[in-house]
C-alpha cells in the first residue's frame, strides 16, 4: 500500500476522533498483539484460505503482509476522512483480480466478496479488543458499546452489507457462532496459519525482531479458543500461555509508560508501515476542520467515481 503521512490529518479528525475507544484501542501496543491474532484466524475462512494462498503474497515476506493490512486498519480508525477513502479505493483495486475457485467446495470465491470483507473487519476489530483487555487496561462498557458502533461504522468502507455487521458484543458472539459451520481448516490454511506465526525472519531482521517475533506470536495464540488452536494445529501448552502473558503485559506496560515514545518504539519493531502512520498521528497537527465526518460523507467529498463503482458492483 503506498502511503503518504503527511496525509493522515489533513482535513478532518476522520470518522471518530480524539476522545474515541477506536483510537484508544488501535493506537496501543497491544494492537499489535491483536493484528497478529487477525492474520492468523482469518485462514479458518476456507474463502479467504485461498485468495491468500492463490495470491502467495505472505509467503515471500509475512511481516510485509501484517504490516501493510495493520496499516490499512488503523487508516480507517484514525486518519482523516480523505485518506482513508483513499486507501479503501487502493485496497479494493489489489483486491479487485483476486478471484477463482475455493478447492474445498469447489465455489467461486472473490477478495472483495462481502463475506470475507466482514470476516476480515470483524476477526479485526474483535482481535485487536480482545489484546487490549488482555495485556491491557480495558474499555468501560460504555466505550466498549461505543467501540463496537463504531466498528459497523468503519465496515461502510469495504464491501460489507449493513445489516450483517454487528453493532455489540453480544452480536459479535452470534457472528461468530453463525459464521463457525463454514470455518475449517486445510493444508493450504495451515500453511499460512504457520507462516505467519513461526517463519523465521529473513537475513538482516537481527535477533532482536526474531525474539519479539516469536513472543509476538505466542501472545497472540495464547488470546485464542482451545478449539480453534487445535484445528489449525498450533496449540501450546497451557504453561505457555501462562509463560508469555506476563512478560506481554510487562513489555505493554513499559511501553505505555512512556506515552508517546513508548508507542513509537512498539509499532515500527514488527511493523514499519504501520510505525509510520503512528508516528503521524501522535506528531499531526489539528486538521483544517476541528470535527469528524461519516464514511459517505467523504466518499461523496473525495471517493473516486470508479471506487464507488467498485463498492456497490457484485463481486466476480
Amino acid at each position: 500500500m503506498h502511503f503518504d503521512p503527511t496525509t493522515l490529518r489533513r482535513d478532518d479528525y476522520g470518522f471518530f476522533g480524539p476522545d474515541s475507544p477506536s483510537w484508544k484501542v488501535w493506537t496501543a501496543p497491544t494492537a499489535v498483539i491483536g493484528f497478529q491474532r487477525a492474520v492468523v484466524l482469518e485462514h479458518f475462512d476456507p474463502f479467504l484460505t485461498a485468495a491468500v494462498a492463490d495470491s502467495r503474497g505472505i509467503y515471500s515476506d509475512p511481516r510485509k503482509r501484517l504490516d501493510h493490512t495493520f496499516s490499512y486498519f488503523l487508516i480507517a480508525a484514525i486518519a482523516d476522512g480523505r485518506t482513508a477513502i483513499q486507501a479503501a479505493e487502493h485496497l479494493m483495486r489489489i483486491h479487485a483480480p483476486m478471484t477463482g475457485i475455493e478447492p474445498i467446495s469447489g465455489n467461486r470465491y472473490s477478495a472483495n466478496s462481502p463475506e470475507t470483507q466482514l470476516w476480515i473487519h470483524i476477526t479485526g476489530w474483535h482481535s485487536v479488543l480482545k489484546a487490549y483487555e488482555m495485556f491491557g487496561p480495558g474499555l468501560t462498557p460504555e466505550e466498549e458499546t461505543r467501540f463496537w458502533q463504531e466498528c459497523a461504522v468503519a465496515a461502510e468502507l469495504q464491501t460489507c452489507k449493513p445489516e450483517d455487521v454487528p453493532r455489540s458484543r453480544a452480536e459479535v458472539r452470534e457472528y461468530f457462532e453463525r459464521v463457525r459451520p463454514r470455518l475449517c481448516t486445510s493444508e493450504r490454511a495451515e500453511e499460512g496459519m504457520h507462516h505467519l506465526l513461526w517463519t523465521s525472519p529473513r537475513n538482516g531482521a537481527g535477533l532482536s525482531y526474531a525474539i519479539g517475533s516469536r513472543l509476538l506470536s505466542l501472545a497472540s495464540v495464547s488470546t485464542l479458543p482451545k478449539w480453534m488452536r487445535k484445528l489449525g494445529r498450533f496449540d501450546r501448552l497451557g504453561i505457555v500461555d501462562l509463560a508469555v502473558r506476563l512478560p506481554a503485559k510487562v513489555l505493554v506496560w513499559g511501553f505505555t509508560r512512556f506515552n508517546s515514545f513508548g508507542l513509537l518504539v512498539a509499532a515500527p519493531f514488527i511493523a514499519p508501515m504501520a510505525g509510520q502512520i503512528l508516528k503521524e498521528h501522535i506528531n499531526a497537527a489539528a486538521p483544517t476542520r476541528l470535527e469528524t465526518v461519516s464514511p459517505t460523507e467523504a466518499r461523496a467529498l473525495y471517493g473516486s467515481r470508479s471506487g464507488r463503482a467498485a463498492l456497490v458492483a457484485e463481486p466476480a
